[in-house]
């Protein structure tokens, strides 16, 4: 199914759906969880796959435009990518030390949201909520050395 939409995509666009694109498609969503661009090129490498690096960065960005991937995150150890396509609605907490993704839901928060676009008479259609901090164990670390949530 994911491959037809890619397909679909890429005809509009004037493109083919190549054997390297459809082998980059079939890895990235064989990823459980969230993935990067270097880890997904250096697995595919090491099972002896053929695909560049540069032919694993397009096609990701092809990916998203399609609305099948998306971006989670651009950190310091590079850019978080998830599944999107066929998954529940998820917002993201990210540590800033190690680059950890936890993924969470809150129907509260997504409330709030519909009731904040009521009083701005603004009819949004997607959000990306992400929350930059320090996981557990690195939170531990930073409050060792001084540095904790009251400092901001």
């Amino acid at each position: 199914m994911d491959s037809e939409i890619f397909k679909r995509f890429l005809e509009e666009k004037g493109q083919r759906l190549t054997k390297e694109r459809s082998v980059i498609l079939r890895e990235a969503f064989a990823c459980e969880g969230h993935f990067d661009p270097e880890t997904l090129y250096a697995d595919m490498k090491r099972r002896g796959m053929k695909a560049s690096r540069a032919s694993v960065y397009r096609t990701l960005s092809l990916l998203c435009e399609c609305g099948l991937v998306e971006k989670v995150s651009k950190t310091e150890h590079g850019t978080i990518y998830e599944q999107r396509h066929g998954r529940q609605h998820h917002d993201h907490m990210v540590c800033l030390s190690c680059g950890k993704v936890i993924e969470f839901y809150s129907e509260h928060l997504e409330k709030l949201q519909d009731a904040i676009c009521r009083e701005k008479n603004f009819t949004g259609k997607s959000h990306t909520l992400e929350i930059r901090g320090y996981c557990g164990v690195c939170a531990s670390h930073h409050d060792s050395e001084g540095e904790n949530a009251n400092d901001r």
